[in-house]
């Protein structure tokens, strides 16, 4: 034993070293935990909105306040990421997902039980705070679990990244089944039972990793950041129900900008920044965060969209619309284990995750063959296949570039702003897309001025503005395709995660 080897019973080896025993043998069973609390984020993002016409007509709430029913929770989710990502770093991953899991489980049962608008409200922003927490939590201690083994990192992150491309139409699923067969309130407190799950879970295979004492809270970084994404999420949340010149929606849009570029200026000098400049500006994850928001823009479309098409035109129930995309649920999960288990750790993200753009894009082009005489199988069911498997080759991969090669202390928030992008693009594409159908609407209205009022034109506006989404939202995806391809390195990604001071060089 040399003089710079610790003897076995050193303070801190056996410790370490049995955490480290500890993630190996339980790491698929982690895995488990950390996608249930996923799931329940990513679900509760579309399960309520099935659920929202039966809880106005039980509550008596007005449009307006139903609309905040979503939007409050955007707010708090997208507004508090990066806090809650930083918060990880600072207080340990463990604490942080217990505290989001425990916290979102109590806000979906008070919201279950809510007998007024307010305190339904009131449960669905603490719902989107706990998020927050959780979220971040979950990505960067899933990156810690699976830091070593290239082929190992690139299963998980594929199962990972199903969970998170598809949650959004199990969430539809579930939400007309509860909603149909037991209540609204079912929505919420389905929350609680996964939570119950994941919370037991994690206090008993859950094992925190490295956790650096030396960084300090940046509050003008919270601050600023907190109130830039805020701003901008509430403004772009306003336009679709006030209209881009309405100044409730530019005003807080730009006020929200503005505050942003403060906050990469505060960024640039403070000794310990809210969000390093260095997980931002390195090629690989910079070309992960930036792809992850400009398809989270274009994702918008097919989950909104295609529901209103399917409901409102073709007069599918909410569970037969949910059970509609169940194909889509299958080919993400074929994608995603297909492209993170066996291709990513040969190819690196560069090639597949512009394929899985050019896919979506090629479905949502296909989508532009709908009409009011056409049906599921024929018009609707192939591009649900296409886009499925794109979506599928899209989210492990860009998920496990966001988070490879970064630094212990920097892991919290590198997954804060994984979710931030997507947050972000999916605010983007709400705004967007929403005033291009209403554009769309009106000038087909306008265009067939005699007939306006009747029923057939009225459906062949609304036909045309869903055909203008689609075509909108195949250029979002192939825009997203060349700019992965330009950005993104090839070859294998650089795995494991970095100490303190240090850069990940480990590479598949």
């Amino acid at each position: 034993m040399t003089a710079h080897t610790p003897p076995p019973g050193a303070p801190g080896l056996p410790a370490a070293s049995s955490v480290g025993a500890h993630i190996r043998r339980y790491r698929w069973l982690i895995l488990v935990v950390l996608a249930l609390a996923q799931f329940m984020d990513i679900v509760d993002a579309t399960i309520v909105n099935i659920a929202l016409p039966s809880a106005q007509h039980d509550l008596g709430f007005t449009d307006a306040s139903r609309q905040w029913v979503v939007t409050g929770y955007a707010l708090a989710f997208g507004s508090l990421l990066l806090l809650g990502g930083r918060l990880s770093d600072l207080i340990g991953r463990k604490r942080m997902l217990l505290i989001g899991i425990g916290g979102f489980a109590i806000a979906s049962a008070v919201g279950g039980a809510a007998q007024g608008i307010e305190l339904l409200l009131v449960a669905r922003v603490a719902q989107g705070v706990f998020a927050a927490m959780l979220a971040p939590a979950a990505l960067s201690l899933l990156s810690v679990t699976f830091a070593d083994d290239p082929k190992e990192r690139a299963k998980a992150f594929g199962l990972f990244g199903a969970i998170s491309g598809a949650g959004g139409a199990i969430g539809l699923l579930m939400g007309g089944v509860l909603t149909q067969f037991l209540s609204w309130r079912w929505c919420l407190y389905v929350n609680v039972i996964i939570a119950v799950i994941a919370f037991i879970g994690a206090v008993i295979l859950v094992r925190d990793g490295e956790r650096p004492a030396h960084i300090r809270l940046d509050i003008a970084g919270a601050i600023t950041s907190v109130f830039g994404v805020g701003g901008l999420v509430y403004g772009l949340g306003n336009a679709a129900a006030r209209g881009w010149a309405d100044p409730w929606t530019w005003g807080p849009a730009i006020v929200g900008a503005i505050l942003l570029v403060v906050f990469v200026l505060i960024e640039r000098r403070v000794d310990h920044p809210l969000l390093p400049l260095r997980v931002v500006l390195d090629r690989g994850r910079g070309a992960a965060f930036l792809t992850l928001a400009i398809c989270g823009t274009g994702m918008f479309a097919i989950f909104l969209f295609l529901t209103y098409y399917l409901e409102e035109t073709l007069g599918l129930t909410p569970i037969q619309t949910g059970l509609g995309f169940l194909p889509m649920i299958g080919l993400v999960m074929v994608g995603a284990v297909v492209s993170g288990s066996v291709l990513m750790p040969r190819t690196g993200p560069r090639p597949l995750i512009p394929i899985g753009c050019l896919l979506a894009a090629t479905g949502m082009a296909l989508l532009t063959g709908i009409g009011a005489e056409t049906g599921y199988a024929g018009s609707v069911l192939p591009a649900l296949l296409v886009t499925g498997l794109g979506f599928g080759f899209i989210f492990g991969p860009v998920q496990n570039a966001a988070t490879s090669g970064v630094r212990a202390d920097d892991s919290g928030v590198a997954s804060a702003m994984v979710n931030t992008a997507q947050q972000l693009g999916g605010s983007i594409g709400t705004a967007v897309f929403s005033s291009i159908a209403t554009l769309a609407v009106a000038n087909h209205l306008a265009a067939n001025s005699a007939t306006a009022t009747m029923p057939a034109t009225i459906s062949n506006a609304t036909i045309a503005s869903y055909h203008l989404v689609f075509w909108s939202a195949s250029a979002v995806f192939v825009g997203a395709a060349v700019i992965a391809g330009l950005m993104f390195r090839s070859g294998p990604l650089r795995v494991g995660i970095a100490g303190a001071t240090g850069s990940a060089e480990q590479t598949a």
